[in-house]
């Protein structure tokens, strides 16, 4: 019976992620070679939360995506097994399906490769290798029935390609729209925002310019240019060492530095951002413009969540990504960051707006407070 039930609530979940997209939302992307099932689905959703793919049997990928805090932690930076502390603030998975990257540096181009990496990072779920998730597979009886039914394969047949490809297809049903925004600016309901949202709204095409890396199109908005800035977050502080650093990594790397681990691991290798997959230095402390869909119930903010409140984000980029003397020490902060001169009332509003975002099944998660 409970079979049964994943089945029918995966079929739901395709009927409502495939071709009836909630408004605000484009058609929902998917790879030919992995197209969305029910019984994929039930599968990936049951590896999601499978506690088993862990050094400590303790840790799950919804550990840090969990859905009643809106597939993320609401902490500063994840913690895995022993409560061990990363670098990086868990971004949410919803909506992660129209991402044209994975991570905050876009280290993996789809959800299928970013899902493999959490198992093998020493300070996530630490597995020594990708061993222990496929014997689990082969020989739980539960597991044999989902992959022979998903994919055709048991036994050694069944690979880590099918286990990423599960949970990338459970990953892709987590989707969500029709925010106030949405029913506003793509409804016509003229009614569904505040009057200080609005203002808001005004302040983020306008003086503002968060429209010019948070993208609204014509008939959608995904919030985001899956572009790479660097806002002056993190950086800032190591300014005199990114030099240093980045030789340091450079030569790492060409020995065969694992960037995944390297970047969850050391706090100030983690500030080179971008340039840790690109080489690039124009990509120095730069990170992937994040979805604002949600936002207002995904504190704390940033790539290290070092901003816990939306107010602090929103003044942050009032000041130009500046230090805290007021100087403009980033040697490599994008061109487009630079004071706003905007006034408390045109904050506040934009703050307004951010709440506007907020898709209906998550309104709740508003009163959860952030925490380490």
């Amino acid at each position: 019976m409970r079979n049964k039930i994943f089945l029918f609530l995966a079929a739901f979940m395709i009927t409502q992620s495939a071709g009836s997209e909630p408004k605000g939302l484009p058609p929902l992307p998917v790879p030919t070679d992995n197209p969305q099932t029910p019984e994929k689905i039930a599968l990936g959703e049951k590896l999601f939360n499978d506690k088993r793919f862990s050094a400590t049997g303790e840790v799950a990928c919804a550990h840090c995506h969990a859905p009643e805090k809106a597939f993320t932690d609401l902490k500063k930076v994840s913690e895995g097994i022993h409560d061990l502390k990363g670098t990086r603030n868990a971004p949410t998975v919803i909506n992660a399906a129209y991402f044209k990257s994975q991570f905050w540096d876009g280290r993996e181009p789809s959800l299928e490769r970013q899902s493999t990496q959490p198992f093998v990072n020493p300070v996530e779920m630490a597995l020594p290798n990708h061993e222990p998730i496929l014997k689990i597979a082969r020989t739980d009886s539960e597991y044999q029935k989902a992959f022979k039914a998903a994919f055709g394969k048991s036994g050694d047949a069944i690979t880590m390609d099918e286990v990423s490809k599960a949970i990338a297809a459970f990953e892709r049903t987590l989707i969500a729209g029709d925010s106030p925004f949405d029913r506003y600016y793509f409804g016509g309901d003229k009614t569904a925002m505040t009057p200080a949202q609005i203002r808001g709204f005004a302040v983020f095409l306008g003086q503002g310019r968060c429209v010019s890396c948070h993208a609204i199109e014509q008939d959608h908005a995904l919030f985001t240019d899956s572009r790479f800035h660097n806002v002056g977050i993190g950086i800032n502080q190591i300014q005199d060492e990114v030099p240093g650093l980045a030789q340091a990594f450079l030569k790492a790397k060409a020995q065969g530095v694992d960037v995944d681990k390297a970047v969850l691991a050391d706090k100030k290798t983690s500030e080179l951002g971008r340039f840790a997959v690109t080489n690039t230095v124009d990509e120095l402390g730069a990170f992937k413009t994040p979805t604002l869909r949600n936002v207002a119930v995904t504190p704390p903010y940033m790539h290290d969540g070092s901003l816990e409140t939306l107010k602090q984000v929103m003044v942050h980029y009032n000041n130009g990504g500046v230090n805290q003397k007021g100087e403009r020490v980033n040697a490599y902060l994008s061109g487009g960051i630079r004071p706003l001169n905007l006034s408390e009332e045109q904050i506040d509003d934009l703050v307004a707006f951010m709440e506007a975002l907020t898709s209906p099944q998550y309104v709740s998660v508003a009163t959860a407070k952030p925490s380490n």
